[in-house]
C-alpha cells in the first residue's frame, strides 16, 4: 500500500468515525429532550 493510499484510507476513516460521533450525539439529544417531555408531561 502506498503511503498516498494509507492517507486516504485514514482520512476516510476518520471521516466516518466523526460520523458515527455525530449521529450518536444526536441520538443522545433526543433521547434527552424525550425524557424531559415525558418527566414534565407526568
Amino acid at each position: 500500500m502506498t503511503p498516498e493510499q494509507r492517507a486516504d484510507l485514514e482520512r476516510r476513516r476518520r471521516q466516518k468515525n466523526w460520523a458515527v460521533l455525530g449521529i450518536l450525539i444526536a441520538l443522545v439529544i433526543l433521547f434527552f429532550f424525550i425524557s424531559t417531555a415525558r418527566v414534565l408531561r407526568g
